[in-house]
């Protein structure tokens, strides 16, 4: 049975996907970069490449953030989280993702559905992505499979 002290956990967690989401939709980089482990890691396949370190993380959402739509023009969902404590200071998570554009006029607002799969660790300033991967469902561009929760 989980603990009160764990569902507290896990709410920190959660709310760190919530505030990735927030945090890029509103372009909102340094916030962002924030939310990682200096050590961090985003595997994002073929289609994005693999990022290695806060340094180089920060270097990629600022690139993409000078080269997409206005601020919550997309927006990313996060939906069914499933969360489990590791240990004290490790997690794993599993998210549905779907990339919806916000925009009047488009016509098929869906951009892409995926799964997140990412790790965290408990740092001084919290809990903090440690690693995260996204397995894009559609439209298909990689598919790497589910990790063992």
């Amino acid at each position: 049975m989980v603990t009160p002290e764990e569902l507290c956990e896990i709410e920190e967690i959660k709310n760190l996907r919530y505030l990735y989401a927030h945090y890029y939709d509103g372009n909102r980089v340094d916030e962002l970069v924030a939310l990682f482990t200096e050590d961090a890691v985003c595997d994002f396949g073929e289609a994005y490449g693999k990022w290695v370190g806060r340094d180089e993380i920060h270097r990629q959402y600022a690139d993409a953030a000078a080269n997409k739509s206005p601020d919550y023009g997309v927006l990313h969902t996060v939906t069914n989280p499933w969360i489990r404590l590791v240990d004290e200071t490790t997690a794993r998570g599993r998210w549905y993702l779907l990339n919806l554009r916000s925009t009047e006029g488009v016509e098929n607002p869906v951009m892409l559905s995926g799964i997140y799969d990412e790790s965290y660790k408990k740092t001084e300033q919290g809990w903090r992505i440690h690693r995260t991967r996204i397995d894009f469902l559609w439209p298909r561009r990689e598919y790497i499979g589910a990790s063992d929760m």
